[in-house]
């Protein structure tokens, strides 16, 4: 196409890159933002970030720190280590394809400037990214037109503009078509900004903090144009405002109680659930290694890291949810070139809407939200020879548990909630009965217990509820009745659902390293022989797990208990550290008086008759030191569809994020969090780990359902929680502003209004407009129109003769009538 001819000529003259990107540092970083204009790219005003025309497209450069998000406000900075870089080219759903083309083309551009580093994405109006939207935190505005069009709206005659609010705490404000009722719903809340009024209408079925957000974005409107008040609406109570204010909306919009019945009872932006194709996973290999370029299905359901080979390209196919592109590091040249345009040719063939994101991502550089897909991603660290092992080579990960009280975020990292100090009460599930277990260390796996762990935090006392299902357990409606009928259950604020071998740092902590888990169903006394394999160098992993008593149950890197009716052994194998052995003997010491300590090699016949069999244990050196690095901590807020699960990301969080009427799902991918608002729904609240069972179910990574799941109300927070926040303040929703709060402020500072004052003069003077024949008003194209036409009053550049014989009407008559009147009319002979 000839324009893209024209931008290579341009790039060419410019050292290979566009002029936009020349002052781009490659290693600083950066938030940058271009619309195209005329075929050529032009910086956005700072003042303008976080709006953006619908006719229009634009591109966005983000570079910051890695695993750091950037924002409008990120400076310019020198950095050593690896950037994290982003290039996102938004297009609205009115920009033409030649402008959408160049957004395309010139960050294919930046890419290539930048090294082919950066991930970039493909973002639709309407369906943009988690990552996307965290870039703006005061929200985005959508307005309609292109930017030009947005300058002659504050150069000539304000048009009165119709607003949809949405979003909790970053809300997306966008333009509707007309202020209309067919444009608005109940379960919303809209701004009608006019010149000198600005109304905020509340859905009877919308949500408080999405009231709140729509008062602060009115707020927002009346002080950038110094309009004189604003104005609240109530869905249905239009009628009982002020005379004046009544007047005034009703010059808008057409108030007589009939005229709602074309409002949706919904809002107007589809709302359907995508869990099930969320959760489904298509992988397809790209590759020109016989010279022509294949895709080829590979695999559906669960990914592994290993799937991806450097030498060739992939597509990971999340149906119409998300597209990504992945480009190994050994890839062809062709591939990496071919692969955004044969992502958006995949687009095509799989018929998926154009609202789909598409993202491509390089070997080495995967963002979060692309390494979560994959049920683990492992950052392999340098491992030492089996020569140069000793009881140092496994490293201690916290050397001093006192301090979690003043370090929340290592409370976080390590799931760690004290040093152990707290007080632990058992109770085992016995049909519809707890009983309280007096072993209170020892479980069984055919059993249910509740455990209620209580330790001193901040000068204060703080519980954890923890449900511990065993392996061999059956869970059903009575074990889960408990809840309800118990009162110190029932009261617990923070909730714990654990399976056995699954169980955190932070529970194992609360039985001080003295944990036992015996097979069978609960018995007083423990079998006369039994053999225990014991592992963990700290309170916080140290357990016993009960092993058939065979040769084969051994293994050279733990600890083994063997209790038999006359000998008790401590057997260590070879690679077991010191730390370890240490930790055995405290945990065998509650279970046994005595024991003869055994290092493998040293093992008498006595010991052998007890362990029959004669396959070979497990003697392979202790496995490679690899770090399982969960791939992010994420944030999710849950709502409840007809139909499903409905999940909204919400990324580079921080505490204000958390609404107080919501549920939230804090995903640490090792450990799931459910966090529910003082106000959310109670039947959601009641049904929280459901919730979580259900969001796992559908998380693309596919993880098993065994990890442990957090139930935390608000207020109650514990540091394993609050550590994963940069900043938390206990008193913030005490300090918050309600929307009624926020209301009845502004209520009290709306001045007297006078219509009449303020309807005067808002459009041209019909008697003073130069008039045109009906044919060239009829004119579709703004620019095609004769010159200082005001392209929304059209029809005051009719002669008064022709205006009657339009509208069958005098002007006079005309003008008298409510502004939804007119627009209906002007629609009907096409002025409009």
């Amino acid at each position: 196409m000839v324009y893209l001819v024209q931008s290579k000529k341009s790039m060419e003259a410019n050292g290979g890159v566009d002029p936009a990107f020349k002052g781009i540092s490659k290693t600083s970083t950066a938030f940058l933002i271009w619309k195209v204009q005329n075929l050529q790219l032009m910086p956005v005003p700072k003042e303008q970030y976080g709006t953006f025309y619908d006719g229009d497209s634009y591109i966005i450069y983000a570079a910051s720190e890695y695993g750091k998000h950037g924002n409008p406000n990120t400076k310019p900075r020198e950095v050593k280590g690896n950037l994290e870089m982003h290039i996102h080219f938004w297009l609205g759903n009115n920009s033409s394809q030649e402008e959408s083309a160049i957004a395309a083309f010139k960050s294919m551009e930046l890419d290539n400037y930048l090294g082919g580093k950066p991930v970039q994405h493909r973002e639709v109006r309407g369906n943009e990214s988690s990552r996307f939207k965290a870039y703006f935190k005061n929200g985005i505005r959508i307005l309609l037109g292109g930017f030009d069009s947005g300058l002659k709206v504050v150069n000539n005659n304000f048009e009165p503009r119709l607003f949809r609010v949405k979003g909790r705490r970053r809300p997306l404000v966008t333009q509707m078509p007309a202020v209309a009722w067919e444009y608005f719903s109940s379960g919303d809340a809209f701004i009608i900004d006019t010149k000198d009024v600005v109304f905020v209408w509340i859905g009877r079925t919308s949500n408080s903090m999405e009231k709140l957000q729509a008062a602060k974005v009115a707020t927002q409107f009346r002080d950038e144009r110094n309009a004189l008040s604003i104005v609240f609406v109530d869905d249905g109570k239009e009628m009982e405002l002020p005379s004046p204010e009544q007047t005034l909306l009703g010059f808008y919009l057409d108030l007589r109680p009939l005229a709602k019945r074309v409002m949706p009872e919904v809002n107007g932006v589809d709302e359907h659930v995508e869990q099930e194709t969320r959760s489904q996973l298509k992988f397809y290999r790209c590759s020109d290694d016989d010279g022509i370029y294949k895709v080829t299905e590979v695999k559906t359901g669960s990914l592994s890291q290993s799937d991806l080979d450097p030498k060739d390209s992939y597509i990971i196919d999340n149906g119409p949810y998300h597209i990504w592109v992945w480009i190994g590091r050994n890839a062809s040249s062709k591939e990496r070139v071919e692969a955004m345009r044969n992502a958006n040719g995949f687009l095509k063939k799989k018929n998926y809407p154009i609202s789909c994101r598409v993202s491509r991502v390089v070997d080495g550089g995967e963002p979060a939200e692309f390494r979560v897909l994959f049920p683990s991603w492992e950052v392999r660290e340098p491992v030492p020879s089996p020569k140069a092992a000793s009881p140092k080579s496994q490293p201690i990960a916290v050397q001093n548990l006192s301090s979690l009280e003043s370090n929340t975020s290592l409370a976080a990292k390590e799931q760690i909630l004290d040093n152990g100090s707290g007080n632990l009460k058992v109770w085992r599930v016995s049909k519809m009965n707890l009983i309280e277990v007096e072993k209170n260390s020892i479980l069984f796996a055919s059993e249910i217990y509740y455990l209620l762990y209580t330790y001193p935090y901040n000068g204060s006392n703080k519980e954890i509820l923890y449900y511990w299902l065993g392996s061999a357990s059956k869970e059903n409606a009575q074990t889960q009745l408990t809840l309800s009928q118990e009162d110190p259950i029932a009261k617990a604020n923070v909730k714990a659902r654990i399976l056995q071998c699954n169980q955190p740092p932070h529970f194992l902590v609360a039985f001080k390293g003295k944990l036992v888990i015996m097979d069978g169903e609960h018995k007083e006394t423990l079998p006369k022989t039994y053999l225990l394999q014991i592992k963990g160098n700290q309170i916080f992993n140290t357990y016993g797990q009960q092993k058939p008593l065979e040769r084969i149950s051994l293994n050279l890197n733990h600890v083994y208990l063997l209790k038999t009716e006359t000998e008790c052994y401590l057997w260590c194998g070879k690679s077991s550290t010191g730390d370890e052995r240490e930790m055995a003997k405290g945990l065998s010491q509650t279970l046994v008086k005595e024991f003869s300590v055994l290092f493998e090699g040293q093992e008498k016949k006595d010991f052998w008759k007890y362990l029959p069999g004669n396959e070979t244990y497990s003697n392979g050196l202790r496995p490679a030191i690899v770090s399982l690095k969960a791939p992010a901590v994420r944030l999710f807020c849950y709502s409840k569809l007809k139909g499903g699960l409905k999940v909204e990301e919400i990324m580079d969080f921080a505490q204000s994020d958390l609404a107080q009427e919501d549920i939230f799902i804090l995903d640490a991918f090792h450990t799931l969090m459910i966090w529910t608002g003082k106000y959310a729904n109670r039947e959601e609240k009641n049904k929280a780990f459901e919730i979580a069972l259900e969001f796992l179910k559908t998380d693309p990574s596919r993880r098993e359902p065994n990890i442990p799941i957090i139930y935390v109300k608000q207020g109650y927070e514990p540091p394993t929680f609050t550590g994963f926040f940069n900043e938390w303040d206990p008193q913030m929703w005490m300090k918050e502003q309600k929307f009624e709060e926020v209301r009845e402020e502004i209520d009290k500072q709306k001045p007297l209004l006078q219509v009449d004052l303020i309807v005067a003069d808002t459009v041209p003077n019909f008697y003073e407009c130069e008039k045109y024949p009906l044919n060239v008003l009829l004119e579709r194209d703004p620019e095609k129109l004769p010159a200082g036409i005001d392209v929304q009053h059209k029809e005051l550049y009719l002669s008064s003769e022709e205006f009657f014989d339009v509208f069958s009407m005098k002007y006079s008559e005309y003008s008298a009538i409510p502004k939804w009147k007119q627009d209906c009319l002007k629609k009907t002979v096409g002025l409009f």
